[in-house]
């Protein structure tokens, strides 16, 4: 995890809000810094975590995870970390038979349209053991990231409905948090994934956006970071919105305001 984010937010391992969905949210940059941020967040808060790796490898998380202090197969090995990798997964569903659902199954139906075997899989991994106290906090849904699943042919409805229920089952109900990655693709006039950025924002807590610098390229500074604290009931003040500039190092990312890099001072 970066400290300096977690300066930005307010939140500490040791003191984090539960019932919360975040929305990341990336334009015109690469946003995965902060899937990794939280990955290694909610590990070192204890939390049990289920991973739905969509764009990477387990190898690729778990390298940049060490980075950060954290290991991924340590945390799969101890039941802290169920990781799905659907990289991996559409493979074994196309090449070999499955005697049970799989998760993504909805790969190999091209009328099902629906997420419902993804959501199982998801409450399956984090509902409470019956046998005994849980060692882990409270449960948490990670998703890297959504428009991949509208880029294999899925409506923003079905992945809308899929995230409805996941916050109802894991917010709601288990009293955890679902922290969700959207490429903003507004600029391609992309319908799908405006739909399915704009429904996720009107139900998100806390909106993370990552943009690119509008001038362009800069060695030392790599874009901005867009923080929207929402304010979803009717009798809370207003929303507060903070803008960061960023620059990504090897182990850390650094965050200062606009124009007040180190580089340019």
């Amino acid at each position: 995890m970066f400290p300096e984010l977690n300066n930005l937010l307010g939140t500490t391992p040791d003191g984090t809000e539960q019932g919360k969905l975040t929305l990341l949210c990336d334009a015109k940059t690469d946003g995965s810094f902060l899937v990794h941020h939280f990955l290694s967040f909610y590990l070192k808060a204890n939390c049990k975590v289920c991973f739905v790796a969509l764009v990477q490898s387990f190898s690729h998380y778990n390298i940049v995870a060490q980075k950060l202090g954290v290991s991924l197969t340590a945390a799969r090995e101890q039941g802290q970390l169920v990781f799905l990798e659907g990289l991996k997964s559409s493979v074994d569903i196309f090449f070999h038979a499955q005697e049970e659902p799989h998760p993504l199954q909805f790969l190999r139906e091209a009328s099902a349209g629906n997420l419902q075997s993804l959501y199982q899989f998801v409450r399956d991994s984090l509902k409470p053991v019956d046998s005994g106290e849980t060692p882990w906090k409270f449960p948490v849904l990670l998703v890297d990231n959504l428009s991949v699943l509208l880029s294999l042919g899925l409506e923003a409805v079905a992945v809308l409905d899929f995230m409805q229920y996941c916050r109802a089952t894991v917010c709601c109900e288990l009293k955890g948090n679902v922290v969700a990655l959207v490429h903003d693709n507004r600029d391609a006039e992309d319908k799908e994934n405006g739909i399915l950025l704009n429904g996720l924002s009107h139900q998100s807590h806390l909106v993370l956006r990552a943009e690119g610098l509008a001038t362009g390229f800069c060695k030392d500074v790599h874009g901005q970071l867009r923080i929207l604290w929402r304010r979803l009931q009717p009798t809370a003040r207003r929303d507060q919105s903070l803008t960061y500039q960023y620059k990504i190092q090897d182990k850390n990312v650094s965050f200062f305001a606009k124009g007040m890099s180190p580089a340019i001072l």
